[in-house]
């Protein structure tokens, strides 16, 4: 880029550096020590990327002209240390906006310079990767379970976990939390039965008792499903057309008996091909919930039904509460 800097070049006792750059990222963030600050990520024609600051009391100043996918001119900024445990890029340092820093339009930098550097899964469960550095993630999605509510810091958040699989076979786990779990499971039930390349940008590695998965970290972090992205392409061109979930579930899960399954002290999961021997009708263990909410549905008693009494069941509807729906999907879960 003639005239200009190139972010790898960027470093401290230099105000006059002139870079152009495409914002991947922005999120607003509020600390008690800062306030509320604007956040990006910036990556310049060469893929390398850095993490920039606009400060409480400049952002009002800076914020009309800042979005999203937008490439522009930066001219005179500060550049400081990167450091703590949920660092965006590689670069030693951050780019801290000035008063007199100066954001001009420019021509915009490719559409697929999306600075996504997806992590190899064998590095992240191996250890390999540096828990203080955010990660980009790519995987099909194979296992997801139903939104949880739990309290965090004393505060309901909703929860939901996946299990994602790449090219080679490997097998991910995947926790989401906020609105991040129910957006994600909102756009899989719209996607049921389909193959669904998921993307995760800024990731937070998590350990517990030695395992690993991958997790949202805050706002920093970005959920997509099947973008239009090059390496979405790449990766279904080398993972073939893929497979959807249940495909991938009655391949590749083993099968037992219901006495091996009684032998089994770890959480895993199986299938058992057995008869009904007979029904628990009490309906005490179970409830029905709605498949999009996976909140319980209360019975409707339907105004063309005359039969109060109708033991066969067909003289009420069911209505979800949270959705305001009525007669929704329906899915029987454990009390």
């Amino acid at each position: 880029m003639a005239g200009f800097n190139s972010v790898a070049e960027l470093k401290p006792f230099k105000f006059m550096w002139k870079i152009k750059v495409k914002i991947i990222r922005l999120w607003k963030q509020y600390s008690a020590g800062g306030g509320l600050t604007i956040e990006m990520v910036l990556v310049d024609s060469m893929g390398d990327k850095i993490h920039a600051t606009v400060k409480q009391d400049l952002a009002s100043q800076f914020e009309p002209r800042l979005t999203q996918g937008a490439s522009k001119i930066l001219i005179n900024f500060s550049l400081n240390h990167s450091c703590g445990s949920y660092r965006t890029t590689k670069h030693a340092y951050k780019i801290g906006f000035l008063s007199t820093t100066r954001v001009k339009v420019c021509e915009e930098l490719p559409r697929e310079l999306s600075g996504l550097q997806p992590v190899k899964f064998g590095d992240l469960l191996d250890g390999s990767l540096n828990t203080h550095y955010l990660v980009d993630i790519i995987g099909q999605i194979v296992e997801v379970s139903h939104v949880e509510v739990v309290s965090v810091n004393g505060k309901d958040t909703q929860k939901i976990s996946l299990e994602l699989r790449n090219t080679e076979d490997e097998r991910l786990p995947m926790v989401l939390w906020g609105n991040f779990a129910n957006d994600v499971n909102e756009a899989i039930q719209m996607r049921s039965g389909h193959s669904i390349i998921c993307v995760l940008r800024f990731g937070k590695i998590k350990i517990w008792k030695d395992d690993r998965s991958v997790s949202n970290a805050y706002n920093v972090s970005d959920v997509s499903l099947n973008p239009n992205m090059a390496e979405v392409a790449e990766f279904v061109s080398i993972n073939g057309s893929g497979v959807s979930e249940k495909e991938d579930f009655f391949v590749h899960t083993p099968r037992k008996t219901i006495a091996e399954v009684l032998e089994s002290r770890q959480v895993e999961r199986c299938i058992v091909r057995c008869t009904i021997a007979a029904i628990d009708c009490d309906m005490g263990w179970y409830y029905l919930s709605c498949k999009v909410c996976s909140k319980k549905v209360i019975p409707v008693l339907n105004e063309n039904s005359d039969n109060e009494e109708d033991d066969a069941g067909f003289g009420h509807t069911f209505y979800c509460v949270k959705c305001k729906v009525n007669n929704p999907k329906l899915v029987p879960r454990f009390e």
